[in-house]
């Protein structure tokens, strides 16, 4: 059982930036491809960024495209998602997810993903 746990969510005006970081308690995490989805209220979890076990391969959904800059440090088993130029549009509860698997592929099916951790919101004013 891997435990995620996700940090650095909070209040920003548009145009700000916030850094988001998951850790995870198990060393699996290191051969798991990690996705950040977000849900806001009323509306479907969606995709925003995920990237490989190793690093190599990233994907991001287009609206963070430019924006939003996903690492992993496998030292510490930790993703972080870098948010710039924030948008009202960004806010959200966020979720980071992993799935074991050294694919290259990124999954942005949030059903292919095996572990989840609870989320942290992530609110931008206008």
């Amino acid at each position: 059982q891997v435990r995620l746990v996700e940090s650095g969510g909070g209040l920003g005006q548009a145009g700000a930036s916030l850094r988001l970081s998951c850790t995870a308690s198990d060393d699996s995490f290191r051969v798991s491809t990690v996705g950040w989805f977000r849900q806001a209220p009323g509306k479907e979890r969606e995709f925003v960024s995920g990237v490989t076990s190793t690093g190599g391969n990233t994907d991001y959904v287009d609206s963070v495209k430019g924006r939003f800059t996903i690492s992993r440090d496998l030292a510490s088993n930790t993703v972080h998602l870098q948010m710039n130029s924030l948008k009202p549009e960004d806010t959200a509860v966020y979720f980071c997810a992993a799935k074991l698997t050294l694919s290259r592929r990124v999954h942005t099916n949030s059903r292919d993903y095996d572990y989840w951790g609870q989320g942290t919101q992530v609110t931008v004013s206008a």
